[in-house]
């Protein structure tokens, strides 16, 4: 999903709340890696869209939520929204809204505030080619009723994996990979959380590993 013309007019007129925001608009800091290496907290959507202005995003579920009130039944909508620029970038979040319109753009705001690196690597044993296209290493996340393991494939092989996951990784960066649900997989929001606790363990384990 390309930037839509909201986010593109917001990345116009932002005016940083934070002193990354102004270290970010004044480019003081230029890099992503920069941000995560001092362990700067990401408060701020616009400071990614700064950084990585190739980042896109996807919604992963969108639905309805009605709650009965006193003035009656109120209708609210929820989605889930993915980002990633395909290059070791990921994020995941919920957004929720009276118009599905607003729902989306919280739920992309949301996701930026919560994007992680994850490392690629080459780490199946049919493969040891060096290059960055699948993962360093097996491993498990878990998501509401969900757990997903990703093994790491030989280049070439692709995305073993269903449409969503299959999606969300490549919005990763993750060209190759096996993988295996387990669990209520139909919740296509448990799934993503899943993938995206994953991910974040690949990059905290290999940094421990390093």
């Amino acid at each position: 999903m390309r930037k839509s013309r909201y986010e593109e007019d917001a990345l116009k007129l932002w005016k940083p709340r934070t002193k990354l925001g102004n270290l970010v608009s004044s480019g003081e800091v230029t890099s992503m890696n920069e941000v995560f290496e001092n362990g700067w907290k990401i408060k701020e959507p616009e400071i990614v869209r700064t950084l990585l202005p190739e980042i896109k995003s996807e919604v992963v579920d969108a639905g309805i939520v009605q709650k009965q009130t006193d003035a009656g039944e109120m209708t609210r909508f929820v989605s889930i929204i993915a980002v990633g620029d395909g290059n070791g970038w990921f994020g995941i979040g919920r957004g929720k809204a009276p118009q599905m319109r607003l729902a989306i753009e919280k739920g992309t705001n949301n996701a930026l505030l919560n994007l992680i690196p994850t490392k690629i690597g080459c780490g199946s044993w049919e493969c040891k080619c060096g290059r960055n296209h699948s993962i360093p290493f097996k491993v498990s996340g878990k998501g509401g009723s969900v757990r997903v393991e990703l093994i790491p494939g030989p280049r070439g092989l692709g995305l073993v994996a269903g449409e969503t996951i299959k999606n969300l990784l490549t919005l990763a960066g993750i060209k190759d990979a096996w993988t295996k649900t387990f669990g209520s997989t139909s919740t296509a929001s448990s799934v993503a959380y899943a993938v995206y606790n994953a991910l974040k363990k690949v990059h905290g384990l290999s940094i421990i590993a390093e």
